[in-house]
This record gives structure tokens, C-alpha cells and sequence, in this order.
């Protein structure tokens, strides 16, 4: 039979090495070293933060949490996770775990939640992000490790970005949708009273868009976790280098260990970002606190324009 590659054979790997290789890495490495230092400073104070703090404490606090946003049975299943957690020897990797993530979904907020906005006021903007989320999405996660070893190194800085990498697709794309679903009988009727763009956006959209945006933030959170523990592969620490140490000498209670602590933190983390997100007694309050802050700045902003 008679195929394409008879006639012409493309060489692409040939073609990204050369790219990577010869274009990337010599003349643009000081760049995305320089890249490193605001991920690593936040990585750095968080996880000398949570090494500092007492584990009662912050265990304390994430009960409270859980028992505010979820409910009672939550906050047990918080302290007991932790108190097992601790009790296997695992308390310091699951700090750093813990600060790797926030880290993560920190600057996956940063970048994704103006990312969405944007997406959302222009149809044009959307057609571009949109591929570019499918590649991002469709990647398989270790193909993201070599290319980020070379252009940023070995270490915990890099992991993050390759996390955030792999996590940032959620975040926009719920932000679009929660923007772009809000009721245009709505933004017509501020538009009629006067209001602005901003004014719109920060009083009208992002209220009314507020759960669907932590339900992004949720699911980046999760994807923000599995990178993580892959991202140990390149050398980040915490929960992932003990399921690898555990895999690489064919220790099974070690992995296991480490893999029960990851799931431990996932389901605490996920439940507590769940419950920001549902529209409960518990937490209905508290989102409508945040979108108070929103509403009190744009209110600020008019006083003083009106003054």
C-alpha cells in the first residue's frame, strides 16, 4: 500500500529540538529563569510559613473553615485526616505539598481570571484562547516536564510552573462561561441606568458569575494536585517525591503513605473549594461578602467621580 510518507517525511522532532535547542534555550533562558523569581518568593514564604506554624494550628483553622463553608461532619474529617497525616510522618511533605498548590492556584487565578474576562467581552479574543486551551488541555502532563527542565531548570520553581501550566485551562474557561451566561436583560438595564463597562463587570457579571468561577477554581485546584505529585519527577518536593521515592525502590509503604496523604489533602481541599462554590445556607453569606467587596469598590470609584 501506497502512504504519504513515501513521498515526503516530515522531520518534526528534528524541527523542536532545533527551535528548542537552538533558539529557545540560548537566547531567551535569562527570561524564563527571571520567570522563576515571583513564583519561588511566594513558594518560599508560604512554605516557610506553614513550617512555622504549629500543626494543631493550621489544622484548627482548616476545621473551622470546613465546618464554616461545608459542614460539622467536614470539620472532623479534616481534623482526623490531619491528625493521620501527622501520625505517619508526613506532616512536613504535605505542608509543602500544601504551599506548592496555593502557589499554583494563586498565579491560575492571577492570570486565568482577566484571561476569561477577556475572553468573554470578545468573541475574537475567545476564538484565539480557545486552541490554545485545547493544546494546553490535551497535552499529556509529562510531555510538559522536558520542556520545562530546559528552559527553567530542576527544582520546585520550575514544577510550579509546569503546574500552572497544566491547571490555568479551567479557571478561563469557567470564568467565559460564567460571564458570558449572565442574563443580557440585566447588563442592558445597568447599561440603560448609565453604568459603565467596570462598572457592569465588577457589580452585575462577576457576582452573578461567582460560583461558576469557583467552580473553575475548584477544578484547577484538583488538576493543580496531580501536577504536583508528577511534578516531583523534576525534582519539587513534598507528597510526590515520597510516592516516587516509594516507586523507585519498590518500597509500597512508602508510596502508599504518600499516596494517602495526597488523597487526604485533595478531598479536604476540593470539599472546602466546593462548598465557596454551592450555593448553601453555610456558605451563601460569605460569597455574598465577596461580591460586596466588588460592589464597594466600584461604589468608591463612582463617589469619587460623581465628587
Amino acid at each position: 500500500m501506497i502512504s504519504p510518507s513515501d513521498f515526503l517525511t516530515i522531520p518534526f522532532d528534528d524541527v523542536v529540538n532545533s527551535f528548542v535547542r537552538g533558539f529557545l534555550v540560548p537566547n531567551f533562558r535569562p527570561f524564563f529563569r527571571a520567570m522563576q523569581v515571583p513564583v519561588n518568593e511566594v513558594l518560599q514564604a508560604l512554605d516557610g510559613f506553614f513550617a512555622w506554624m504549629p500543626m494543631l494550628i493550621i489544622t484548627l483553622v482548616f476545621a473551622l473553615v470546613a465546618w464554616r463553608v461545608v459542614n460539622r461532619t467536614m470539620a472532623i474529617a479534616t481534623i482526623i485526616g490531619f491528625f493521620f497525616i501527622d501520625m505517619i510522618g508526613l506532616w512536613p511533605e504535605t505542608m509543602t505539598t500544601l504551599s506548592m498548590i496555593i502557589t499554583s492556584v494563586l498565579f491560575c487565578a492571577v492570570i486565568g481570571i482577566p484571561v476569561g474576562i477577556l475572553a468573554a467581552s470578545s468573541d475574537t479574543a475567545w476564538k484565539i484562547v480557545r486552541p490554545i486551551l485545547d493544546i494546553m488541555q490535551t497535552v499529556p502532563s509529562f510531555v510538559y516536564l522536558v520542556p520545562i527542565v530546559m528552559l527553567f531548570g530542576v527544582g520546585m520553581a520550575p514544577g510550579i510552573i509546569a503546574t500552572i501550566i497544566f491547571a490555568l485551562p479551567p479557571i478561563i474557561r469557567m470564568t467565559n462561561l460564567g460571564i458570558r451566561n449572565v442574563r443580557k436583560d440585566l447588563i442592558e438595564a445597568s447599561e440603560s441606568f448609565g453604568a459603565t463597562y467596570f462598572q457592569i463587570l465588577w457589580e452585575v457579571q462577576i457576582p452573578l458569575a461567582l460560583r461558576t468561577i469557583m467552580a473553575g477554581l475548584n477544578q484547577t485546584l484538583m488538576l493543580a494536585l496531580s501536577m504536583v505529585v508528577i511534578a516531583a519527577l523534576i525534582g519539587a518536593g513534598g507528597l510526590g517525591l515520597v510516592v516516587n521515592t516509594g516507586l523507585g525502590r519498590l518500597d509500597v509503604g512508602g508510596a502508599t503513605a504518600g499516596g494517602v496523604g495526597i488523597v487526604i489533602l485533595a478531598i479536604i481541599l476540593d470539599r472546602i473549594t466546593q462548598g465557596f462554590a454551592e450555593p448553601s445556607t453555610s456558605n451563601t453569606s460569605l460569597l455574598g461578602f465577596i461580591a460586596s467587596i466588588f460592589k464597594g469598590q466600584s461604589a468608591t470609584a463612582s463617589d469619587k467621580q460623581k465628587a
